[in-house]
């Protein structure tokens, strides 16, 4: 099977697996939200469980009367308890993928993470990773962590480069991720301490920590997706130019860079929290409904392949 190189293959990928992913709504009450659900269900591929705060309930009641064989309502006393419901029917094994709807996104980390109840895999790091279909570019780009956390340790750094070879396998079907690990120079100094936790980083690679991979830095964006720079700067490594993975320094850079290239470089961006026991999609407010669908849609696809 050919690699998933943008997102227009992204159904019928999902539909040629022949499984329909049950996906968890926390307060399905917005447009966009509504607009996701119906094309997912046209593409056929997810079924929805719609877990809706009672005082903004239309637009699930609506869909649950439409759409009767593919959405089951739950109704829930408040966001919080939307949230909670919502956590149960992933921690309990009735649906595959969570979703954010129109509540805070604290509302629904609050149970995601919670320890008695929630879905954080234990010992496990929470971090976020984008997909971007970049027009410029002939395949999808993945990077982290632009959405969680602010300042990772050698530790982290560790744990989203796990999350980042992974989903790029799960999602690409490719078999061999080139990650960059973005700076502003080359150069590793002390400095500079998060050039000392790519240097574990390189080493962990080469003791096949992360699997079948290359992966090179410090060095920066445009080095690591475009060879004549590289070349320019007499930089050698199989990432150079060819990038697929880029691993941030802190969520500053990360999320400069994702509100960059949507605005600027016209790419669709999805996203997704890894490190729980499913999938769980957290679209910003300002995300399009495309942005928010192929966060589904790629959500739904790592779900499949996890089984």
């Amino acid at each position: 099977m050919e690699p998933i190189v943008d997102f227009s293959i992204l159904p019928a990928r999902l539909r040629s697996a022949e499984r329909v992913v049950t996906v968890a709504v926390a307060c399905p009450a917005d447009s966009h939200t509504e607009e996701v659900i119906e094309r997912s269900i046209a593409e056929q591929f997810a079924r929805f469980t719609l877990v809706a705060n009672t005082a903004k309930a239309d637009i699930a009641r609506r869909l649950a009367a439409d759409y009767p064989d593919k959405v089951t309502l739950i109704v829930a006393d408040d966001d919080d308890d939307a949230a909670r419901h919502a956590v149960k029917e992933v921690r309990e094994g009735r649906a595959d993928v969570l979703m954010k709807g129109s509540l805070n996104t604290d509302n629904l980390l609050r149970a995601v993470l919670n320890k008695e109840e929630g879905i954080l895999i234990k010992g496990s790091v929470l971090t976020h990773i984008a997909v971007a279909d970049v027009p410029s570019l002939n395949h999808l780009l993945f990077f982290s962590d632009a959405a969680v956390i602010p300042y990772p340790t050698t530790e982290q750094y560790d744990a989203i480069t796990r999350y980042i070879t992974d989903t790029y396998r799960s999602i690409t079907g490719g078999d061999r991720p080139r990650v960059a690990l973005i700076h502003c120079t080359e150069k590793v100094s002390e400095k500079f301490p998060l050039t000392l936790s790519y240097e574990e980083l390189k080493a962990n690679a080469a003791a096949g920590a992360y699997g079948d991979v290359e992966i090179g830095g410090p060095m920066d964006v445009k080095t690591a997706c475009d060879a004549e720079s590289g070349a320019i700067k007499g930089i050698t490594s199989p990432v150079v130019g060819n990038a697929n993975c880029l691993i941030f320094p802190d969520i500053e850079a990360g999320n400069t860079f994702y509100k960059t290239i949507t605005l600027f470089g016209g790419a669709t961006v999805a996203g997704m929290l890894v490190g729980t026991t499913a999938p769980v999609v957290v679209t910003s407010r300002a995300d399009t409904a495309d942005s928010k669908f192929y966060s589904l849609a790629t959500a739904c696809l790592k779900a499949i392949n996890k089984q």
